[in-house]
């Protein structure tokens, strides 16, 4: 069995300093490893982002990212990702990783994601410029999810966003920003690669559970609807399941 820690949306920044880390300091007790799905700072500037490096840094179990619309922010996001790196935070943007745990293998890939809409209710490539590169961008980090999970020789599969794959878990935000939290092409790509979950965030008052047309359980982990300073999910080779 696998512990999975994960949450998103914790938005830092120096007056929360601190804040999570003591929470975190346990997380050998419980969890295997912690995915964040994004949206660590309030604006994306190299000060936010130290105070997010040094609050989970050196923590008892590996730390893998990815960064959200917040993190972009300030228009550096390399440099965010760079300074995640120094502390020891794996960031992915269209890669994986394989971990090994116990008798288990855990592969992660990751990418932000992008919005556009689900099934029925989306967008496409056409008309104005700023339309087709507003869907094509969704189009191409699909394309690099589904890469990079196809990628992953593992026993167990995780799937990290930022952006929803699916708008179950967006019931409690307005509809009318559906096409801003995500991307049906995010599900396509997860359900592509045999994944075992997929996890986001983006979405603050939506719900945490969901799951693809394939069937892929989708969690959304950010912490306005989690609640908490991280959420545990049990994985075992084909079987998935969850635990609060």
């Amino acid at each position: 069995m696998i512990r999975i820690a994960a949450v998103g949306d914790v938005h830092l920044g120096p007056d929360a300093a601190g804040h999570l880390r003591p929470a975190l300091e346990e997380l050998g007790d419980c969890a295997d490893v912690l995915l964040l799905a994004g949206d660590l700072t309030k604006h994306g500037s190299l000060d936010e982002a130290k105070v997010v490096a040094e609050e989970f840094a050196d923590l008892p179990v590996p730390v893998l990212a990815v960064l959200g619309n917040h993190d972009h922010h300030a228009d550096i996001p390399d440099q965010v990702a760079d300074l995640l790196t120094e502390h020891g935070i794996t960031v992915l943007e269209g890669n994986g990783v394989t971990l090994e745990v116990g008798k288990c293998t855990l592969g992660v890939a990751g990418v932000k994601g992008f919005g556009g809409g689900f099934a029925g209710k989306c967008g496409s490539s056409f008309g104005e410029r700023e339309m087709k590169a507003f869907i094509d961008h969704t189009t191409e980090v699909s394309g690099k999810l589904a890469d990079a999970l196809n990628s992953l020789e593992c026993d167990i599969k995780v799937a990290l966003t930022h952006y929803s794959p699916v708008n179950d878990t967006l019931k409690g935000e307005p509809p009318e920003i559906y096409p801003f939290l995500g991307s049906y092409l995010l599900a396509e790509a997860i359900d592509s690669a045999g994944t075992d979950l997929a996890l986001h965030g983006h979405a603050h008052f939506g719900t945490e559970h969901g799951s693809t047309p394939g069937g892929v359980r989708v969690r959304n982990v950010a912490q306005p609807v989690i609640k908490a300073a991280y959420q545990i999910y049990c994985l075992e080779p084909a079987v998935v399941g969850t635990s609060a």
